[in-house]
C-alpha cells in the first residue's frame, strides 16, 4: 500500500513538475542561484512527503557539522532512500553526483538538474574529468553543495566497498571541506524486502562528521584521500551501532 501512494504521488508530482519546469528554466536564465534554491525547495518539499508517506523516521546525529557553506558530502550508499534521507536533513541546495545513465529518464533527469546533479560516465575518461571539472567549479562558485556515494554503487549487507578516487578532486580543487556521512537503515525501507519489495516504515540513521579542511591534508592524505575518508565514514557507522545498539 506504501509503494501505491508514493507512485502515485510521484505521478501527481511529475504532471504538476511540467508547468513549475517551465518557470525554472525561465528563472535559471535571469538568476541561477535562485533557480538552484527555489528547485531544492520543491524537491525538498516532495522528499518529506515521500518519506512520510513511506513510515520513514530519521535518527540525525552530528547535524551540528553540517556547514553552512559550500561542501563536498561523501557518504556509503544502500538505497535510494539515502538521497530522499540526506536530502532533507541538509538544508542547503545541494545536488548529487549521479551515474550517468540516469540522463536517460528525461523528467527526473531534468529535476535533478534543476538541483544541480552532475552526472558521472565512469566508462568514457573524458567525460568523467569534465564533470570532475565542472563539479569543482559548482563548489567555488557557491551556488551548491555536492553529494557523492565513492562506492560506486549501491552495496549490500554491512561492509563499505572501496571508495573511488577521482570524486574528491573535486572538493580539493574548490578547497571546500569534505564532509563525511555515515547511512544506516535505508535499504531495509525499500531494497531488502524480497523480490517482490514492499516499502516497509522504519528508521534510518545518519552521522554527519566533522568537516574535512581539504587544505590543511597533509601529502598522505591527499595521496590516499579515498580510504582516509572511507575510514571516517566507517567509523561515523559505528559510531552509529554502538549508541543506537543497530
Amino acid at each position: 500500500m506504501k509503494l501505491l501512494l508514493i507512485a502515485i504521488y510521484l505521478v501527481f508530482y511529475f504532471l504538476v513538475g511540467i508547468f513549475i519546469n517551465i518557470e525554472i528554466r525561465t528563472l535559471q536564465k535571469k538568476d541561477p542561484v535562485e533557480a538552484y534554491h527555489v528547485s531544492n525547495r520543491i524537491v525538498r518539499h516532495a522528499f518529506n512527503r515521500i518519506l512520510q508517506l513511506a513510515g520513514v523516521r530519521r535518527i540525525v546525529k552530528g547535524a551540528e557539522n553540517i556547514p553552512s557553506e559550500t561542501a563536498l558530502y561523501v557518504g556509503n550508499h544502500r538505497s535510494y532512500f539515502d538521497i530522499l534521507t540526506t536530502h532533507v536533513t541538509i538544508k542547503q541546495p545541494i545536488g548529487y553526483v549521479a551515474k550517468a545513465e540516469m540522463t536517460n529518464i528525461p523528467f527526473l533527469a531534468q529535476w535533478m538538474k534543476n538541483i544541480g546533479c552532475l552526472f558521472l560516465d565512469r566508462k568514457d575518461n573524458k567525460k568523467a574529468l569534465k564533470t570532475i571539472l565542472d563539479g569543482a567549479n559548482m563548489l567555488k562558485s557557491g551556488q551548491v553543495s555536492l553529494f557523492i556515494f565513492p562506492e560506486g554503487t549501491r552495496g549490500h549487507g554491512d561492509g563499505i566497498a572501496p571508495f573511488k578516487k577521482g570524486s574528491f578532486k573535486m572538493a580539493e580543487r574548490a578547497q571546500v571541506p569534505i564532509v563525511p556521512v555515515g547511512i544506516i537503515g535505508t535499504d531495509k525501507i525499500f531494497e531488502n524486502n524480497g523480490a517482490f519489495r514492499k516499502v516497509r516504515g522504519g528508521k534510518v540513521y545518519l552521522n554527519f562528521g566533522k568537516p574535512i579542511d581539504t587544505t590543511n591534508l597533509t601529502s598522505e592524505q591527499k595521496r590516499h584521500i579515498d580510504s582516509y575518508v572511507q575510514n571516517i565514514v566507517a567509523d561515523l557507522i559505528q559510531e552509529l551501532k554502538d549508541e543506537y545498539h543497530l
